[in-house]
């Protein structure tokens, strides 16, 4: 390849000429570099929805009246039902489930396609260099074998570098760039609704089995009494002042008792495999221990609602609906620069020669470009593009409003549940109280003679019923406090959300360090050997096997 530009060429300019024509051309650049600078940014300017909604909650239970100090909601929300063992369940989960860690690497994806785009704002450098050496045939085309040798050897050499860059004069680049950093903080966001949702799931599915084990103590005091009752009946019969039929009765009571139980344990069973499982361990290798004394009452949690306005602020999924309304704004402005023309720059410089003499400067060459495509007809495609942008935006908007006012349902259901629950967990225990005073009555009478055990048996059933009811409102009770916490936001709020300076996952001159990026908002990106170790070795947590051995 001959060089562009050469010294020894009678066309060359003088060396002040020269210097001129790059003072000129440096003066130009740098004259489109400050206008590249100073772009034009098409997008519409964004502000958030507002909303016009009641100043207050309508379904107030008796969780809402408490000082802001104990009411609350905070980032370890759990801690509040002041149990230990599933405090280390939680922590557990938050280190090893591998649900979580998937979202938090979808958040550092999201963070590396805003690096991927930001980077286009950067001049793109590229180098290279070749080394060839060849032999022609006697046989090659045009060849006059009269007139060359069979044997033709030919060499080359060269090295050169390109650089190309678009000055960013519509915003393109930049809107899109802050596109993509909205959609990694929506990704973020919803990181903050997995974990959320994780940790409200374990939590409601511990209560859940702590009310099996309150039910499973029900049904052991229950058949303790069934079994003395079929002795009874027993002794009537023997003593021929009782009837067989009696007997039957009471061993259908004790043997459908037992038959609860069983289906009960196995119930059991059932959540603690799910608990396991998002603790990232074998079901078989995993086992809480069941607790005799079970007392539902892991407190009347007080919890603050807020203001309808503040729920907006905590809830990251509202959080990641709005982000994403703010990118789709941002690309109306990527669809309007499209109807401008795209500007390149390119310069390309090195040596080439047949032999090895690289240095010299007559073997340079050099070439410097600037293109401008502008396209005249497209046949609407422009057009279309820009009004599906603004179609996607509106979408948007939709999205976000139906994302708000599902939010509000949440809470004013969890109030609304609370509170019912908390006025049924009173009503069910007075319920209770009735039937065991029917059930000591209705026995003594039948003890007495002075009944027969039909009404005895009626009462045991009533007995039984009630306090397992009485259980069942008290655990619904606790766990509509999770799903309250959880419609709060469980102590998430919007700033906690990374900025747009801590999108970039590294700098645009590192090179080292890139296998992980550095932490954000909590959100780590890690690799740890323990995460194959589904035996549940791996942390400590009094009261389970598999992480502290069977208690």
């Amino acid at each position: 390849m001959k060089p562009e530009s050469s010294p020894s060429s009678p066309t060359v300019s003088p060396p002040s000429a020269r210097r001129r024509g790059r003072w000129r051309m440096t003066t130009a650049l740098a004259g489109v570099l400050s206008i590249g600078l100073a772009s034009c940014d098409l997008a519409p300017n964004y502000h958030p929805q507002k909303f016009l909604y009641p100043e207050g909650w309508e379904g107030k239970g008796p969780m809402v009246n408490a000082s802001p100090a104990d009411g609350a909601v905070r980032s370890d929300w759990w801690t509040m039902f002041s149990d230990p063992v599933l405090n280390g369940l939680e922590q557990r989960m938050l280190t090893a489930n591998p649900d979580l860690q998937a979202a938090a690497e979808a958040f550092t994806q999201a963070r590396d396609v805003a690096r991927e785009t930001e980077s286009r704002l950067y001049p793109q450098v590229t180098g290279a260099a070749h080394m060839s050496d060849n032999k022609g045939s006697i046989g090659r085309l045009y060849n006059n074998p009269a007139r060359s040798s069979s044997l033709v050897y030919e060499s080359n050499q060269a090295y050169s570098g390109a650089a190309t860059w678009e000055p960013d004069f519509w915003d393109s680049i930049r809107n899109t760039t802050r596109m993509q950093k909205n959609l990694a903080q929506a990704s973020a966001a919803e990181y903050a609704v997995a974990r959320l949702g994780l940790e409200a799931e374990l939590a409601s599915d511990y209560i859940a089995l702590r009310g099996l084990d309150a039910q499973n103590a029900v049904y052991d005091d229950s058949i303790r009494y069934f079994r003395a009752a079929v002795e009874i009946t027993e002794l009537r019969q023997a003593g021929s002042i009782g009837a067989g039929l009696d007997v039957s009765r009471a061993e259908t009571q004790l043997y459908s008792a037992q038959a609860g139980k069983s289906n009960l344990i196995a119930r059991r069973d059932v959540m603690e495999h799910a608990i396991a499982v998002l603790l990232n361990t074998a079901p078989a290798s995993f086992h809480i221990a069941p607790v005799k004394d079970v007392k539902m009452h892991f407190g009347v949690v007080k919890i603050d609602a807020g203001l309808p306005s503040v729920l907006l602020e905590r809830r990251p999924d509202i959080a990641s609906s709005e982000r994403q309304m703010a990118a789709a704004a941002r690309a109306i402005g990527v669809s309007r620069a499209a109807f401008y023309p795209h500007i390149t720059f390119s310069a390309q410089g090195g040596f080439e020669d047949g032999g090895f003499d690289l240095a010299s400067i007559s073997r340079a060459f050099w070439k410097i470009a600037v293109q401008a495509v502008e396209p005249a007809f497209t046949g609407g495609l422009r057009r279309a593009a820009l009004q599906r942008s603004w179609s996607q935006y509106r979408e948007m908007v939709d999205n976000y409003r139906s994302v708000v006012l599902s939010a509000f349902q949440d809470v004013e259901d969890g109030l609304t549940q609370t509170r019912q629950f908390k006025i049924a967990q009173d009503q069910q225990q007075k319920a209770v109280e009735a039937a065991l005073r029917t059930q000591s009555m209705t026995m003594a009478l039948y003890t007495g003679g002075l009944s027969n055990y039909l009404d005895a048996l009626v009462a045991q059933q009533d007995a039984l019923q009630a306090r397992l009811s009485e259980v069942e409102v008290q655990t619904a009770q606790v766990q509509s406090s999770v799903r309250l916490v959880r419609a709060l936001g469980g102590g998430w709020s919007t700033a906690d959300l990374p900025g747009i300076k801590q999108i970039d996952p590294f700098g645009p001159l590192q090179y080292r360090d890139l296998r992980t990026p550095k932490s954000v908002s909590g959100i780590d990106s890690h690799i740890s050997t323990l995460d194959n170790d589904l035996r549940g070795n791996q942390a400590s947590v009094s009261g389970v096997k598999g992480l502290t051995g069977r208690p």
